[in-house]
């Protein structure tokens, strides 16, 4: 495996080993495809090394059938590396009283979806949380996005997050250690191809 060199070594004090375990904040942004599949990849990765892993998606249907949820569970079930929660904003968060379900509107859901993760990191529930589509709860002025990164300077332990969506604020990704933007150049929508099974879901 090829080794990174760094491009700038600051001069904090911290040895190569302890800037090696700081917590990662990743976002992925931008109009291309492939910003949530990169995070649940990252996860798979978290799983491997035994890490506890959280998942919150925000934005996205209950209902929709999302490949990587069957095999995240599955892997986390199997005792074999780290546990994995799954959290999905359309079917009212799994922490919230199925009876008030119906009377959250999306923003209140993405709302208390968020102060879930806020408690969670609080807690430090997981130690790899990915907030899928998250960046759309700021965009939409839901969420403060200076909040968020207050949230994520201040909390504790090692804990790595990614967030995903287009239109990442410029809060988020001043502050965040990993920002990569999926630029589309071709895809099959351009010719009239809806998503399709194996690649979309």
């Amino acid at each position: 495996m090829p080794k990174g060199v760094a491009e700038n070594v600051p001069d904090d004090g911290l040895t190569t080993r302890q800037r090696r375990t700081q917590p990662i904040t990743a976002v992925h942004t931008g109009p291309g495809k492939g910003k949530s599949t990169a995070a649940f990849g990252m996860a798979l990765r978290a799983w491997n090394q035994g890490w506890s892993v959280g998942v919150f998606q925000f934005v996205k249907s209950a209902k929709w059938k999302v490949g990587e949820e069957n095999a995240l569970r599955v892997l986390g079930a199997s005792g074999e590396g780290g546990t994995v929660d799954w959290h999905k904003m359309g079917s009212g968060w799994s922490w919230i009283q199925r009876s008030a379900e119906a009377e959250m509107s999306s923003e209140e859901a993405a709302k208390e979806g968020w102060e879930q993760v806020k408690r969670d990191l609080a807690a430090e529930t997981y130690r790899f949380y990915v907030l899928d589509e998250f960046t759309y709860p700021m965009h939409w002025g839901w969420v403060d996005p200076d909040e968020v990164v207050a949230v994520l300077k201040d909390r504790p332990g090692s804990q790595h997050v990614v967030i995903t969506g287009r239109y990442a604020p410029e809060a988020l990704t001043g502050f965040a250690d990993l920002v990569t933007e999926m630029t589309k150049i071709k895809h099959p929508m351009d010719a009239g191809r809806k998503g399709q099974r194996g690649i979309e879901w």
